[in-house]
């Protein structure tokens, strides 16, 4: 942590600077958190990364205060990345900044260490106060995300198995193809369908990929 001296004259001590990295996969929008950043005293950048895998590379050197972490990446994805970096240095600051709103995703953040999570949406100051959140070993999970986790443990989760025939399933396969893609008998995917179905609380294969989606817990690539 470094501190910015101060330029209003007084000659009090300014208060220290939080280092922060950002790591997205989209420059544009980490030109936007540079801008962001820029306009408060108390938060400087120390460095950029555009995948999970530089990610890792970065943290090692920089060493951030606070890591903004898209979820979303190629190479390496945005929660591997975190649960690497957590497992090097279990008192790493990141906060899971991303376009999803799925409750599996902020699940899955969250287990893998993120202290916080945002959607790419949130205003300016909702930003900058996460950041001092969980520079104070606080967290940072507004209302809306709280109760969408809150929701999430009311589900049974779906094995490895029931999560490859949703995605399938998302890409308008029916029984017989999956049975094809996975090596199975049509039989034994009509049962996995019965279970995703029933594990999601849906009517019929329809509603369970709308509502996977909307979870979080697959997504259209």
């Amino acid at each position: 942590m470094t501190t910015r001296s101060s330029t209003d004259g007084s000659g009090d001590v300014a208060a220290p600077t939080i280092r922060i990295m950002t790591v997205d996969d989209h420059p544009v929008y980490r030109d936007g958190l540079a801008a962001l950043l820029a306009l408060h005293r108390d938060l400087e950048l120390v460095a950029e990364a555009g995948n999970g895998a530089s990610a890792v590379e970065s943290y090692r050197t920089h060493r951030p205060d606070v890591t903004l972490m898209d979820l979303s990446m190629p190479v390496m994805g945005g929660a591997d990345a975190i649960a690497a970096i957590i497992a090097e240095n279990p008192a790493a600051r990141i906060i899971a900044l991303t376009t999803f709103q799925g409750d599996a995703d902020i699940h899955r953040a969250l287990e893998a260490g993120a202290r916080g999570y945002l959607i790419k949406d949130a205003l300016r100051h909702e930003i900058a106060d996460a950041i001092r959140a969980v520079h104070r070993d606080g967290w940072a999970l507004p209302n809306a995300v709280a109760q969408r986790l809150a929701k999430f443990s009311q589900h049974q989760e779906l094995t490895e198995r029931e999560l490859d025939v949703l995605k399938l399933m998302a890409r308008g396969l029916r029984n017989r193809e999956i049975a094809t893609e996975i090596g199975r008998s049509e039989a034994t995917v009509k049962v996995h369908v019965l279970h995703v179905i029933q594990k999601l609380g849906v009517a019929d294969r329809t509603e369970a990929v709308v509502v996977g989606l909307k979870r979080g817990i697959i997504h259209l690539q």
